[in-house]
């Protein structure tokens, strides 16, 4: 090979797709824009890089998202478009990049409920993407006085607006207890503060709705109606819609560890087998 030669002699030892994945929701609802399908339906999935890893560890990335967004956007090329990513696909493409880059297992720890012990355990993350790709995604929900709702699922987008909305009022609620600030003023920063967050739930449900059939057979698409009528029925129906819509984002989330006590634990109180929900943070995700 030439010195003048344009081809990089290093191409060779570039990253390859480490593993190959289905969508829990199967594609369908991305458009060419957002997601370019494979004839076998499976997406490659390519290793971190080392700056891929380093916006993971970025603070201020990982809280806006775009941490999130960039990296599947390297691991994930067929995933045009992150920040429209729904969420019954999140997890599994996390998990499979963690796959792709670490390996098959991953520790997490988590805390014994009555003792309060900090424990230690490694899961096999293949077998809960196996799981996650056997998901058969539901889009619609009865309530009990006849509405049939279809959901529309979250985006990556519409999940970090409401964590920072949250994350906005968690810090504004410290800041103000430390303040020398009046009561007054502490109960009118807190007013205004919940009034944001409020009105970013309100926006996560109507968002979540892509129909509604009514008990009496009529089908509304429109957004205006769907708000109209989201801001004028009754809050138990609201309720309802809510908890009916909540029951389904969560249909491809990974589910949670089952821990069987130990004899001393349960002679302690601990119950005799417990659930431990699996959650990704710095601690775990990185090898």
């Amino acid at each position: 090979m030439t010195e003048n030669s344009n081809t990089n002699p290093l191409q060779q030892y570039y990253r390859q797709p480490a593993i190959y994945i289905k969508l829990p929701s199967e594609g369908r609802y991305y458009d060419k824009n957002t997601f370019t399908p494979t004839e076998t339906g499976e997406l490659p999935i390519l290793p971190m890089t080392a700056k891929d890893e380093l916006a993971f560890k970025t603070p201020d990335a990982l809280i806006n998202g775009q941490a999130t967004v960039d990296v599947i956007k390297s691991c994930v090329p067929n995933m045009l478009e992150p920040w429209k990513m729904v969420n019954y696909d999140t997890d599994a493409i996390l998990l499979a990049i963690r796959i792709a880059t670490y390996g098959e297992t991953m520790d997490i720890s988590y805390v014994v409920p009555v003792v309060n012990q900090t424990q230690n355990h490694t899961i096999n993350v293949p077998s809960i993407l196996e799981q996650l790709s056997k998901v058969k995604i539901d889009d619609y929900a009865t309530t009990a006085k006849g509405f049939k709702i279809k959901i529309n699922p979250l985006t990556y987008k519409n999940l970090t607006k409401i964590q920072i909305a949250r994350f906005e009022q968690q810090k504004m609620s410290g800041t103000v207890n430390e303040s020398t600030l009046s009561e007054e003023q502490k109960q009118s920063a807190f007013a205004k503060s919940w009034a944001t967050l409020n009105t970013v739930n309100f926006s996560l449900l109507v968002d979540s709705i892509g129909e509604v059939h009514t008990p009496d057979g009529a089908v509304v698409t429109d957004r205006a109606q769907i708000i109209e009528f989201c801001n004028n029925a009754d809050t138990k129906t609201i309720k309802e819609i809510e908890e009916k819509l909540s029951a389904l984002r969560v249909q491809a989330q990974t589910p949670a560890l089952k821990i069987k006590a130990t004899e001393e634990q349960i002679k302690a109180g601990v119950p005799t087998t417990f659930e431990v929900p699996i959650t990704f943070d710095n601690s775990n995700f990185f090898g």
